[in-house]
């Protein structure tokens, strides 16, 4: 299961066009202009996402730099408690944005190399492993299928498929979290 919002806008779009579109009456102009015109924001949405952190962060970098020169153009003509106050925000936000040095899309390049590794590990140790090694890497899929499950499921929560609570995954929020060691 693929629950990127890339892929799920897409599949949204589809539905849209392939089932919604052609259900609205025809004679109903401003259904069918407003179906239109959602499919269209869904396609703005989708070719956007991807920019979505680089614009953050480009925002972020640029109140950061304004935020600097405000503070040397009013050097001593500020509130000491304004002037303390911004240099802190300013050196907060710059850490942050030395920190973002890798972009999503690396990262999620990174994911996608990583998985047909593993998938082309996985092939070549059923081929040709020794049978407690066969067994050690079919263990270690299974807990990490299982791991992987349980993440994509807590993502999804929100959306109610489950509806017993005692069945709900871990909030992705708190899983998140104490992966990041927080």
């Amino acid at each position: 299961m693929d629950i990127r919002p890339e892929t799920q806008i897409q599949s949204v779009i589809k539905a849209m066009i392939d089932v919604v579109l052609p259900a609205v009456d025809a004679e109903n102009k401003m259904a069918q202009e407003q179906a239109r015109l959602i499919v269209g924001t869904l396609q703005l949405v989708a070719k956007r996402l991807p920019l979505a952190f680089l614009y953050d962060c480009d925002e972020l970098d640029r109140y950061v730099k304004h935020a600097e020169d405000l503070i040397t153009e009013t050097e001593d003509h500020i509130d000491g408690t304004l002037r303390t106050e911004l240099t802190s925000l300013a050196a907060l936000g710059r850490n942050l944005l030395d920190r973002a040095g890798t972009a999503p899309t690396e990262i999620e390049a990174a994911i996608f190399e990583l998985r047909t590794a593993i998938g082309l590990l996985i092939q070549d140790a059923n081929r040709s492993a020794p049978a407690g090694v066969k067994e050690a890497v079919r263990k270690s899929v299974l807990e990490m299928s299982k791991l992987e499950l349980e993440r994509e499921l807590a993502l999804v929560a929100d959306m109610g498929f489950e509806t017993d609570p005692a069945k709900r995954p871990e909030p992705i929020e708190q899983q998140l979290r104490q992966r990041r060691g927080r």
